[in-house]
């Protein structure tokens, strides 16, 4: 499996309307205006200036790019610069401000330009120094000074490696997200070729054995056909209508019959054609329930609906849902005795539907669980044996799954599993 190595992510450029953080730098630009000790209209130019600007430019492409955060930096650095500057130098108020510059730097550049910028800032702080000599002329007095000076610009550098260190490891959780998210699409990727490979397996598996099904319950009706004709050849036979009657009746009905397997084999044979709608399954059941009332009603049994409220609906396709649940039902009708119950549940549970049909009939013996979905497989007298294949089909189709539980001589249930979100 091959894992793509990501790159670390830029800055996010937020959106233009304003922010949290927009009102946050209002605020302190207002609070530094208000706190000023002196009147200095140069200052609060700046002050507003660097304020606006660092609103003003996460919402810009322009600094997005690699070189806009470099143009951005520089920016900030020589804002920062100008206001020191107008402020007494050395003794400004402001002297913190390069920390803008440096965090700025820690949050979006490599180690080599956050050491850069850091560096610039401390430089351009100690470039007022020259002043300091020349207005003090006090070698003591401008010694202490540059101790000062000194221990004011190490925080520059503290501060932007502790933001470096921070930035750093966000930027390498990010990509080791991203890189886990490549993965997992990657093996859903695999996964999802693997099921339609399996799902093609059983496919083809399953016209084979169709295949030699068909084979099979055609090879009486041809037998039976072939003995009739060669019946029909005999001299004897010829001055007997009534006998030549019955051989060409035989042949009609197992031509017949033919045919109907043929048609069988076609139906499940073609692939379905699925045209899922958001439907509610609970008018569907009651749709199976009327269609086959007579059919309960003709064997003395009942038929028990239970749907929840509110209804149930989802995307899938009711018609094929029609067919499905119709074999189901016929098959419990068939299976249940006078005045036993034939039961369709449906319940939802959390991302899952879930449908029950269930008899108090005769049951499935143990041997035949495992082969009541296999196509031409019947314990039914003059059965075909697609109807379960069929309802199989159906639910997957749907990718959901059917299973089987029974007990001889107390009934059976069959268990529907369908996702509400069909992929």
């Amino acid at each position: 499996m091959t894992v793509q190595t990501i790159a670390a992510p830029g800055p996010v450029r937020s959106s233009a309307l304003p922010q949290a953080q927009d009102f946050a730098w209002a605020l302190f630009v207002i609070a530094l205006l208000l706190a000023t000790p002196e009147t200095n209209y140069q200052a609060e130019i700046l002050l507003i200036l660097i304020g606006a600007f660092q609103i003003i430019e996460p919402k810009l492409k322009l600094f997005a790019s690699r070189r806009g955060q470099v143009a951005s930096i520089t920016l900030k650095m020589i804002l920062s610069y100008l206001l020191v500057g107008w402020t007494h130098g050395i003794d400004s108020y402001y002297y913190s401000i390069f920390l803008i510059p440096v965090v700025s730097a820690a949050t979006t550049l490599e180690l080599a330009g956050v050491l850069t910028v850091t560096f610039l800032s401390i430089a351009a702080y100690f470039s007022f120094l020259p002043l300091a000599f020349a207005y003090y002329r006090d070698f003591v007095a401008t010694s202490d000074l540059v101790s000062l000076m000194s221990l004011r610009s190490s925080f520059y550098a503290i501060v932007g490696f502790l933001v470096y260190q921070q930035a750093r490891a966000k930027r390498e959780e990010m990509v080791r997200t991203r890189e886990a998210a490549l993965r997992l699409a990657e093996s859903n990727r695999e996964l999802r070729e693997a099921q339609t490979s399996l799902r093609r397996s059983e496919r083809l598996a399953a016209l084979g054995q169709l295949t030699a099904g068909l084979a099979h319950e055609l090879r009486n009706p041809l037998g039976t056909i072939k003995a009739s004709a060669e019946m029909l050849e005999k001299q004897s036979i010829k001055g007997r209508p009534e006998v030549m009657a019955e051989m060409a009746g035989y042949i009609l009905s197992e031509t017949d019959r033919m045919n109907s397997l043929v048609a069988s084999f076609l139906d499940f044979a073609r692939p379905l054609q699925t045209h899922p709608v958001s439907a509610d399954l609970g008018t569907v059941v009651q749709d199976v329930v009327r269609q086959h009332a007579d059919a309960a009603a003709a064997r003395q049994v009942t038929i028990a609906v239970h749907a929840p409220e509110p209804p149930i609906v989802f995307d899938f396709d009711p018609d094929l849902m029609r067919i499905a649940l119709g074999n189901l039902a016929q098959n419990a009708i068939q299976a249940s005795s006078p005045r036993q119950n034939v039961e369709l549940r449906v319940e939802r549970r959390n991302q899952q539907v879930m449908i029950f049909v269930t008899d108090q009939g005769e049951g499935i013996q143990k041997e035949h669980l495992e082969n009541i979905f296999n196509p031409f497989f019947t314990t039914k007298p003059g059965g075909v044996g697609l109807g379960l294949a069929i309802v199989a089909k159906i639910i997957d189709e749907h990718h959901g799954r059917i299973e089987v539980f029974s007990e001889p001589g107390k009934g059976t249930r069959f268990e529907i599993i369908l996702p509400v979100a069909q992929a």
